[in-house]
């Protein structure tokens, strides 16, 4: 293999993932941080059996199993009167249709365990609060004090090293509002189960919730339409703002998950962020993965998903390939599934946030729809195996 190093800047889930499988083929990586120290924002993860598949060949799952929760199911209910609407059925039927588990837990857990394997990998160098305003691969080797065979930016959606890619797409407001709860779980009404994942909807808005066993708590994400804050990314809301959020969004709601968010202790509020269309890598030695590619919004629940899949797919290429063809063929593999996935969540948020005559009919449809019929649809999404795309 004529590829032997490599510069990945950013060390969230995406850049930690490709150190890793990059190491995992034999190269020497040095991944470049610009925080001081690693501590992960945000809350629950969804981690389904095509990401878990991954982690599991990285030696990374074994770290998380214990402190993760694997659901009996995901479930559609209404968030007006909480009856359920649909279920796709996970646990072991899952892991047996699509040879993986799927997981939920708290982001923070994720990162601790690619840390961790990453620190115990002697290929592998960490720098962290090493900022680069202005990258360069010369800066870049520069600063990792090493040449690199290639470059993979992994540093979000507000990516410096897009601007080293010629036609890259830039960060835009997606339109809509996550509103984070995390509750400890005695303070959780009943009706939110600590068995599945559910997604309660109503017009114009979804909340989707699920229990973090690894830090005794309930998750809950709240999803709207909203105004665009500018470049911003987590925001402390007033008590006003988050009582006008819940009268305007879940209006008609059900009082008890309503006075639940009300009471909720240090809610934050993200506006979403994607990524527009454009080129992922420069043709030559250098990629964008995960965020920093295709930056995509929640309702496939699949994001942090996309950027493991983009790693190790990312090292099965460089492994088979000489570089430069191996980015393109990158390119072409992970923005066609991608772009699938991101359909896949428009067709949801369609059908979490529907009204009027289309939600009756959003909800004849699933009740004529088995559970395992559900889950044949979503075969090719949790199905994937990353690492095994044909040349």
């Amino acid at each position: 293999m004529a590829v032997q190093s490599a510069i990945v800047v950013g060390a969230g889930v995406a850049g930690l993932t490709a150190a890793l499988s990059l190491a995992e083929i034999g190269m020497r990586i040095t991944i470049i941080e610009q925080s001081a120290q690693m501590s992960e924002v945000g809350a629950g993860l969804q981690i389904s059996a095509n990401g878990a598949r991954v982690l599991d060949r990285l030696g990374v799952l074994p770290l998380i199993s214990s402190q993760w929760l694997q659901p009996d199911c995901v479930t559609l209910a209404s968030g007006a009167t909480l009856a359920d609407l649909a279920s796709v059925p996970l646990g072991r039927f899952g892991v047996a249709r699509w040879g993986g588990p799927y997981g939920v837990l708290h982001r923070a857990t994720l990162q601790q365990a690619l840390l961790k394997k990453v620190e115990d990998n002697p290929s592998i160098s960490l720098m962290l609060g090493t900022r680069i305003d202005k990258p360069s691969k010369e800066a870049l080797e520069a600063e990792a004090g090493m040449k690199a065979d290639l470059f993979v930016g992994a540093d979000g959606v507000w990516s410096k090293m897009r601007t080293l890619v010629e036609g890259a797409g830039q960060a835009k407001f997606s339109g809509f509002v996550a509103w984070r709860f995390v509750i400890p779980e005695q303070d959780a009404p009943a009706f939110i189960l600590r068995n599945r994942v559910t997604a309660f909807t109503g017009p114009d808005a979804h909340m989707v919730c699920y229990p973090l066993k690894d830090v005794g708590a309930i998750n809950l994400v709240a999803i709207s339409s909203g105004e665009d804050p500018g470049h911003a990314w987590s925001i402390s809301p007033t008590d006003e703002q988050r009582r006008e959020f819940v009268s305007r969004a879940l209006a008609g709601w059900n009082h008890t998950l309503c006075e639940t968010l009300l009471a909720a202790p240090k809610p934050t509020w993200w506006p979403l962020f994607g990524v527009s269309d454009g080129h992922w890598t420069d043709n030559s030695d250098l990629v964008l993965i995960g965020d920093a590619a295709h930056a995509m919004l929640p309702f496939a629940a699949q994001g942090a998903v996309m950027a493991i899949e983009d790693a190790y797919d990312l090292a099965a290429m460089v492994r088979t390939m000489p570089i430069g063809a191996a980015v393109l063929r990158y390119e072409a593999v992970r923005r066609a599934r991608v772009a699938k996935v991101r359909a896949r969540g428009d067709f949801n948020r369609f059908a979490y946030h529907a009204r009027g005559p289309i939600r009756l009919a959003r909800d004849a449809v699933f009740a004529l729809s088995p559970p395992t019929r559900l889950a044949a649809k979503l075969d090719w999404i949790y199905g994937y195996k990353a690492g095994e795309q044909p040349a």
